[in-house]
C-alpha cells in the first residue's frame, strides 16, 4: 500500500483541526495566513528556479521546446501556463507545451487512473517527437506521480534537461529529474487538498519560469510585452499603449507605426526610436535575435 504519511502535503494542519466549526471569516482568515507562507517557501528555492530558467532560455534559443507534464491540478497548471504564452509573448503554441495525464479532456474532467500510468507518460512525450534540445518539467504536488516520473526518466534518457516541481522534500520526481524545485509550503488547511497552498506555489514557480525565459529570448523591452498578439480590441489598445510608453509617441502615431510594422509592437518600437523603416528595423532585430535593447544599440 502507498504510504502518504511521510509527505508534508498529506499531513494534518494543527491550526485547522476545527475547520468545520469555524465561521466563514475565520476560515478565510486562516487560509490567508497559511497562504502567506508560500512566497517564503519559494524564496528558499530561487537558485533552482533560476537554473531552470537558464536551461529553458538556452533551449528555446537553440530551437527546442519547453514541455510541462503533470496530472490533476498540477497538470492543469502546466497547461494553463503553456496556453497563456502565445497571446502574451507572440510565440507558437508548439513552443511551450502542456501535457496532462489522460489528455486534453482531463483538463475539465478527471480521467481515472491516468496519473498512475507510466506508459502514458512516455507515450505522450513520444507523440511530441521529444528531442534532446527540449526541456521537460514534471509537476506533482506530492512528487510521486508515476505518469510524471516515467516521463522524466524517458526525457533524461534522451539527453533532455529535466526539472521536477513538487511540494515535498526529497520527492520521487525530484530524484528522477536532473533538477528538483521543492518549495515546502506545509500542511494544507484542508488535509491533502493540494490545489490550495501546493497548487498556488506551483503556479507561482511556473509564472517565474515562463516569464523569465520569455524575457531571456527577447520577448520584453524594459518591462513591456513587445510581442503581445493583438487578437481583440483590448489587446489592440494595449499594443498602442505599450508603443506609446516605450517611445513617447501619441496614439495616432502609434497606430500608424503599428500598421507599417504589420502589427508588430517590437518592430514599431525600433522604427520609432531609430527613425527607420520596417525593413531596416527588422534587420536590426535579426542581428540581436529579437532583443529590442540590443537592436537600439
Amino acid at each position: 500500500m502507498l504510504d502518504l504519511t511521510k509527505m508534508t502535503t498529506e499531513t494534518r494542519n494543527e491550526r485547522t483541526t476545527d475547520l468545520d466549526m469555524m465561521s466563514p471569516l475565520e476560515i478565510v482568515t486562516v487560509m490567508n495566513e497559511e497562504d502567506a507562507k508560500i512566497p517564503l517557501a519559494i524564496k528558499e528555492v530561487l537558485p533552482q528556479i533560476a537554473q531552470a530558467v537558464q536551461w529553458v532560455t538556452n533551449s528555446l534559443r537553440a530551437g527546442g521546446r519547453l514541455i510541462y507534464m503533470g496530472a490533476g491540478t498540477s497538470g492543469r497548471l502546466g497547461v494553463l501556463d503553456a496556453v497563456e504564452c502565445p497571446p502574451t509573448f507572440g510565440v507558437s503554441p508548439d513552443l511551450i507545451v502542456g501535457l496532462i495525464a489522460g489528455g486534453e479532456s482531463a483538463f475539465v474532467k478527471a480521467v481515472e487512473g491516468a496519473e498512475d500510468s507510466r506508459t502514458m507518460g512516455v507515450d505522450d512525450l513520444k507523440n511530441l517527437n521529444l528531442c534532446p534540445k527540449d526541456v521537460v518539467i514534471g509537476i506533482a504536488a506530492s512528487g510521486r506521480t508515476p505518469y510524471v516520473i516515467a516521463g522524466l526518466e524517458y526525457a533524461k534518457s534522451l539527453g533532455c534537461h529535466t526539472v521536477a516541481i513538487a511540494c515535498n522534500c526529497g520527492s520521487a520526481i525530484g530524484k528522477a529529474a536532473e533538477l528538483a524545485i521543492e518549495p515546502v509550503v506545509g500542511p494544507e488547511v484542508l488535509t491533502g487538498s493540494t490545489r490550495l497552498k501546493a497548487g498556488t506555489a506551483q503556479k507561482m514557480v511556473l509564472n517565474m519560469i515562463s516569464t523569465a525565459s520569455m524575457v531571456g529570448i527577447g520577448k520584453a523591452y524594459q518591462n513591456l510585452m513587445v510581442d503581445v498578439m493583438q487578437t481583440n480590441e483590448k489587446l489592440q489598445v494595449r499594443a498602442q499603449n505599450i508603443l506609446m510608453e516605450a517611445t513617447d509617441v501619441n496614439r495616432e502615431t502609434a497606430k500608424n507605426l503599428l500598421k507599417q510594422a504589420g502589427g508588430s509592437v517590437k518592430l514599431a518600437v525600433v522604427m520609432a526610436l531609430l527613425g527607420c523603416d520596417a525593413e531596416q528595423a527588422q534587420d536590426k532585430l535579426n542581428g540581436t535575435q529579437g532583443h529590442v535593447r540590443g537592436a537600439l544599440q
